[in-house]
């Protein structure tokens, strides 16, 4: 009987030990697959899965960097845009769209609609496109209509005017607005994942809210609403005394990009009142001097910060003197 038990023993560990071996095989084949999703996510499906509040291999990242090709044809543009992408690996591209808005013959806020604005730039998206090939979400810049104005006048200009002409510069901005929201539609057309409205108005020093309201929100809000479909639609909140507030519902936009170190404004104070996309957490204004260790601090802590539905940036244009190294910093941070 004894001699049956200790015979039978080696039988059962070995079967045992088969069993495990069998687990643990199953177990590197399913940690294999795992790893194999994750490394088979593009920049778009990554961000994809943040913008539905999904895990990701990894948070998105990007920047961006003003490339000052605004006096050149599009296919220059076109170029330096996909370059930076390739050679920084961003996951999402912010275009850049530094071509000016076409002045008229007579004085500046004597207007037109103008059903393309910006065709050197439109040529240039359909360009951007068929080059990313559907791996990774752009998004076009767009200036909103006041800081269009000061660019076709100057800002004392647009301030004189506002006081002393209200509705004179009510009818530049809408006409200036109804052209943009012309050329939002044919930059969806072309591909692009939304628009980034660059606001830099919403400030103190710059506007009143009760001015912000009347002045500028409505023609804000028809611009998105022109392509409020489109999935990636970005408030970029500019300046350093922006009325955040203004801003965390009720837009058409899923995603708000803004600068946490210049506002003061914690990454996690936006989240408790935005529910949405939230773009940043990189110092811009310190950029150049930061080191691939203080970049991951920075990642780590935004992330923390805003959950699940984040793309680490700056929080606007990184300066236009930083160096190709420099810039590879993010890179290698976010990548290590």
């Amino acid at each position: 009987m004894l001699r049956r038990i200790f015979l039978a023993l080696p039988a059962a560990a070995a079967a045992q030990t088969g069993q495990t071996s069998a687990k643990k095989a199953v177990s590197k084949k399913g940690s294999a697959a795992k790893t194999a999703v994750r490394a088979a996510l593009s920049a778009k499906e990554r961000v994809n899965r943040v913008l539905r509040g999904g895990d990701a291999d990894r948070p998105p990242f990007t920047f961006w960097y003003h490339f000052g090709l605004e006096k050149y044809p599009f296919d220059r543009h076109v170029k330096a845009t996909l370059e930076f992408h390739r050679k920084f690996r961003t996951d999402l591209v912010k275009v850049m769209s530094d071509y000016p808005y076409p002045k008229p013959k007579g004085k500046w806020h004597e207007l037109k609609v103008d059903g393309n604005p910006f065709p050197e730039q439109i040529k240039a998206l359909d360009a951007i496109n068929d080059g990313l090939a559907g791996r990774a979400h752009f998004v076009e810049t767009l200036f909103n209509p006041w800081t269009v104005a000061e660019k076709l006048s100057s800002k004392e200009e647009v301030l004189r005017m506002k006081n002393e002409n209200p509705q004179g510069l009510l009818a530049a901005l809408e006409i200036i607005a109804e052209s943009q929201t012309h050329h939002a539609r044919k930059a969806v057309e072309a591909g692009a994942s939304g628009i980034f409205l660059a606001i830099a108005n919403a400030q103190e020093g710059v506007l009143s809210r009760a001015d912000y309201a009347k002045f500028s929100e409505p023609f804000d809000r028809l611009i998105l609403k022109g392509v409020e479909s489109a999935p990636l639609n970005t408030l970029h909140l500019h300046g350093d005394k922006v009325y955040m507030d203004l801003f965390y519902s009720g837009w058409p936009a899923a995603a708000i990009n803004y600068s946490a170190h210049a506002t003061g404004v914690g990454i996690a104070e936006v989240r408790q009142r935005f529910s949405g996309l939230i773009i940043g957490g990189v110092d811009e204004v310190k950029y150049r001097t930061l080191t691939e260790a203080v970049l991951k601090q920075q990642w780590q802590m935004a992330g923390d910060a805003a959950g699940k539905r984040f793309v680490l940036a700056p929080g606007c244009s990184v300066p236009d003197e930083t160096t190709d190294e420099e810039m590879l910093r993010l890179t290698k941070a976010i990548k290590a």
